[in-house]
């Protein structure tokens, strides 16, 4: 992995596309062993997630390029490879496991959740986690689950959302717009020789939350 995370570097610092031409070897060369290391990291989540065997890493890799189309950064590539790891596919909806191997600090790690809900899942996602109050606060306050993923990622509202007061129980939980979960990586977890491994134990500790979360996604009211 230090390859890639040399050839990140070199790209936050030539992110064009005559320089990723003139290196075109060398980044097809780093996607293959991306592929590879992600076909692993699979495996052996496959082995407390069997369904996860149906997915290959290049079925779970994003794409290195970038959509411009609606930002006012036109740089034509990420800094990062990035995968989402669901039986479902990368695509889905539902929650899943990603991994960002990113040549800033601050964006490398592990993460796993349901991102850009709509207002009718977030409703739902909400009644959910309400109507199973004691099951979602047994999930969530999991002493490993809070070690590895402090906290939650994204927005939230400043008050309580339409039709819930303000003093609800899980009022807490009700002002998130997004359900997800990061663990902070820094460069030498993805650079040990193993590191699928590891990674495959530390998204086991969010298997509870990301569960409920897809059996919320599927439940009928």
């Amino acid at each position: 992995m230090k390859n890639i995370y040399r050839f990140l570097d070199a790209i936050a610092e030539n992110n064009n596309r005559p320089w990723l031409a003139a290196h075109n070897d060398e980044y097809q060369e780093l996607r293959r062993q991306w592929f590879e290391d992600l076909d692993k990291l699979i495996a052996c989540m496959s082995s407390w997630q069997p369904d996860f065997a149906r997915q290959t890493g290049r079925d779970a890799a994003y794409r290195f390029a970038r959509d411009t189309r609606f930002s006012p950064d036109k740089s034509p590539y990420k800094t990062f490879f990035s995968a989402a790891i669901s039986p479902y596919g990368r695509k889905s909806e539902r929650a899943a496991y990603y991994l960002q191997v990113d040549s800033r600090r601050e964006e490398n790690g592990l993460y796993g959740g349901m991102y850009c809900l709509d207002a009718p899942m977030l409703a739902k996602l909400r009644r959910a986690i309400v109507d199973n109050s004691e099951e979602f606060e047994e999930i969530v306050n999991n002493p490993e689950l809070q070690r590895l993923y402090p906290g939650w990622l994204g927005e939230q509202l400043k008050t309580a959302p339409k039709g819930w007061p303000k003093d609800h129980p899980q009022i807490e939980y009700l002002r998130l717009k997004y359900y997800g979960k990061f663990h902070h990586c820094d460069r030498r977890y993805f650079e040990s020789e193993r590191w699928y491994e590891r990674a495959s134990e530390d998204f086991r500790v969010l298997k509870p939350l990301i569960d409920f979360l897809n059996y919320s996604y599927d439940e009928e009211f």
